[in-house]
């Protein structure tokens, strides 16, 4: 489309690290860049492009290249820049197996699979399971090569983001070893489970999607956050899956608050005011603890000084959200006194908690004198104001020093109805001297300002539906947006002369479709003034003895026009071809209808936008703004209109998508979206030509469902075989294409009047 500019020096240092012969890739790698720039640090597109450059030179073709390039930095951005190492490794590591198959899957829904995970840490646990199950399946050795490929891995990949979707890591994991332990040795069974097309699959599935998963509730959970406590930081999930022992809690450190993926509904508690809770507590420490030297203390003082701790930011949080008492007493556990009499066991959990759970709850019943000694030492002390962590900690050692018993050293610990687990670690409460943390003392080096080059938007990726998996392929389709170059604005001013006699008899018809102002509503019996005919015969009425008539009042509303259009060009190369018995392209005939068209909507005032695009593989799909909704039309638009060119393919489900996103935050209330196309959908990497159809049909009941309505002008003949599909009966096919320039400023009038 028109001169490329030369690449920037910076750009083309990348580009020779890259140490790429592919074309493809050099099409699509300063928009890469562009992304990368954005999303990443300057050590991260250094480890960026060197891994890049590894997987180019694999041996595997450029495919696993070019989803790299464009899934990568969205991946890092969510989950740290670490998974770019990752990527790179489990990609070779596929490429030396018999699974070499399963390299572009697995890279192509990483970017998917990222936005369900949030953290590396489970990220590069999802990553083994993966790793797993492929040698568990293809009958590998740790280390040693398979002699067959795994039957279900690269069914497995193209599922995970559904399945993460609907289960935590640890169900995911669930139902990976369920296929592999019931169907490793039956392939075809094995293909069917993981590409959920087996009763079992979905059953397992069922079973194990249970509780409340923490990145379907983040936005949500932020709110909470800043809204009640202004607290702005990260929330990043962690699994269970592979911790089963250690069992981790809740904690936060420099990075942000790490909460567990999912919570289960419990004793009457949704899962989702479980995180609450869980935020609450932390947000109170965060907002009122200070740190404590502890090399000095023991084991059981560290443990006594948390649960003083604990219980003195909840008190002060309550006293902050009273409603959070009811929320705390639900999940805190009821420590029975009773067990105080077990023999050979430690017990001081047991204590903590009972204090714990008296400080919390007024009506909780207990004797011992210690426990109730030093919660009215608490409370006398809160009484004092907010007090510190420093007070609690000289409580909390005392408490430990009075109730100490010889059994406590003993390594049978009780534990039952002690554990308060939507209380985090304390980490955050200690510094070791003995491990100096000067270091971080020291800012860290901020990031390198961006140049000028880096402010260009980044390719934005959309799933592509697959009729035969009926499913999305996560992130398939790569948009790269730009502005139209521009030409010779005057050539659009000689077209729209060249149809004067036809704009004249358009703007009669425009005349009528410009919103009134002001419409008169008659017989009122409320109104904002008096219906002055209405009134006096309602008064001859009166005096006549007849009942008169109470609506002698009229009001006004506005006669508004609120209509967003956006016209969505197809600029593939069919486009440069002849019109049927005409001496004019099909291009040429387009850019005299566009421009009256846009002429026409200018008349009326209506908002509108026009933009155009064509593909070359879904790697590469160009979307071009020629007028965007705030532009007026002008020699900006109509320079850009007349430098339009026709060239490859035509993948229309991605454009329109874009196209939709765009419209959809206008405000209006109709959204039209006018697609003018010569052809099918089609693509050079697609040979089943029912893949794009079905795909812009999705695309199409997608933007309905948002509110925007898609109509199609098609200047194909052959067009009957296949718009239905796509469009039902939102469609109109010129035949005549030498008159597109009359129909398409007509079928808008239509369309909106």
């Amino acid at each position: 489309m028109g001169d490329m500019k030369a690449r920037n020096m910076e750009l083309e240092m990348y580009w020779q690290k890259l140490g790429c012969n592919f074309a493809q890739a050099d099409a699509v790698f300063d928009d890469c860049m562009k992304e990368a720039k954005v999303l990443l640090s300057k050590d991260g597109i250094v480890s960026y492009i060197e891994n890049a450059r590894f997987i180019g030179k694999m041996g595997r073709g450029p495919e696993p290249l070019l989803v790299y390039l464009e899934e990568a930095p969205g991946v890092a951005k969510q989950v740290g820049e670490e998974a770019l190492v990752e990527l790179r490794e489990f990609a070779h590591y596929l490429s030396t197996h018999t699974n070499f198959k399963s390299i572009v899957p697995f890279l192509q829904t990483s970017g998917a699979v990222a936005r369900r995970l949030h953290s590396y840490a489970v990220f590069k646990q999802y990553i083994e399971i993966i790793r797993d199950m492929m040698e568990r399946t293809s009958g590998s050795v740790h280390g040693h090569h398979t002699t067959f490929p795994s039957p279900g891995l690269t069914d497995l990949l193209k599922q995970a983001p559904r399945l993460l979707t609907a289960l935590p890591l640890e169900g995911f994991k669930n139902w990976v070893e369920y296929g592999i332990n019931y169907y490793n040795d039956h392939p075809d069974r094995q293909v069917d489970y993981f590409t959920l097309q087996s009763a079992d699959a979905v059953a397992v599935m069922q079973r194990e999607r249970h509780g409340t998963l923490m990145v379907d509730n983040e936005r949500k959970l932020d709110s909470y956050m800043r809204s009640l406590w202004n607290d702005h930081e990260h929330l990043i999930p962690y699994s269970l899956a592979f911790d089963e022992l250690r069992k981790p809690m809740p904690y936060f450190d420099d990075i942000g608050i790490r909460l567990p993926d999912v919570y289960d509904d419990e004793r009457g508690v949704k899962g989702i005011d479980r995180y609450r809770a869980t935020l609450a507590h932390m947000a109170a420490h965060r907002r009122w603890s200070q740190k404590m030297i502890v090399d000095n203390w023991s084991p059981f003082q560290r443990i006594g000084v948390e649960t003083f701790e604990d219980s003195r930011v909840e008190y002060l949080a309550m006293q902050r959200y009273p409603g959070l008492r009811k929320l705390f007493l639900a999940l805190h556990p009821i420590p029975d006194e009773a067990d105080l009499q077990r023999e050979d066991t430690s017990l001081i959990n047991l204590r903590l908690a009972m204090v714990s759970r008296a400080i919390l709850d007024p009506d909780y019943a207990y004797e011992n004198a210690d426990v109730r000694e030093f919660v009215g030492r608490f409370f006398a002390e809160m009484e004092k104001g907010e007090s510190t962590s420093a007070a609690m900690a000289s409580l909390a050692l005392l408490f430990i020093a009075r109730t100490r018993r010889q059994t406590d050293a003993s390594p049978n610990t009780f534990f039952e109805n002690t554990e308060v687990d939507y209380r985090d670690d304390n980490r955050h409460l200690w510094i070791f001297i003995e491990n100096s943390d000067e270091d971080e003392s020291y800012d860290q080096k901020r990031k390198e300002e961006e140049d000028e080059e880096s402010t260009g938007l980044p390719p934005r990726h959309y799933d592509e539906w697959d009729y035969n998996s009926q499913n999305y392929r996560p992130d398939w389709v790569s948009v790269y947006e730009a502005i139209h170059p521009r030409g010779n604005s005057s050539k659009i001013d000689n077209l729209l002369a060249k149809h004067s006699g036809l704009a004249k008899r358009l703007k009669a018809m425009l005349d009528m479709l410009k919103p009134q102002d002001k419409v008169r509503i008659r017989y009122q019996e409320e109104g904002s003034e008096l219906d002055l005919d209405v009134a006096i015969r309602s008064l001859i009425d009166f005096k006549g003895g007849c009942a008169p008539d109470p609506r002698i009042n009229m009001s006004h509303r506005t006669d508004g026009r609120n209509v967003a259009v956006t016209l969505l060009l197809d600029l593939s190369q069919s486009l440069s071809e002849r019109a049927q018995g005409c001496n004019q392209t099909i291009l040429e005939l387009s850019q005299e209808a566009v421009s009256l068209l846009a002429w026409a909507i200018q008349q009326v005032g209506d908002p509108f936008a026009i933009v155009g695009f064509h593909s070359n593989t879904r790697h590469d799909v160009r979307f071009y703004h020629i007028k965007g909704f705030g532009e007026a039309w002008g020699d900006d638009v109509k320079s850009r209109l007349s430098a339009m060119e026709a060239g490859f393919s035509t993948r229309m489900g991605g454009a329109m998508r874009h196209a939709g996103h765009y419209l959809k935050a206008q405000q209006a209330d109709k959204k039209l979206l006018l697609i003018v196309t010569d052809g099918e959908p089609a693509d050079i990497d697609t040979h089943d030509p029912q893949l794009l159809i079905q795909d812009a049909r999705m695309a199409v009941n997608e933007l309905d469902r948002e509110g925007i309505y898609s109509y199609c002008i098609n200047l194909d003949p052959k067009a009957d075989e296949y718009v239905s599909d796509i469009f039902g009966r939102q469609y109109t096919i010129i035949d005549h294409v030498d008159r597109l320039p009359e129909r398409l400023p007509e079928l808008f009038i239509s369309l909106t009047k």
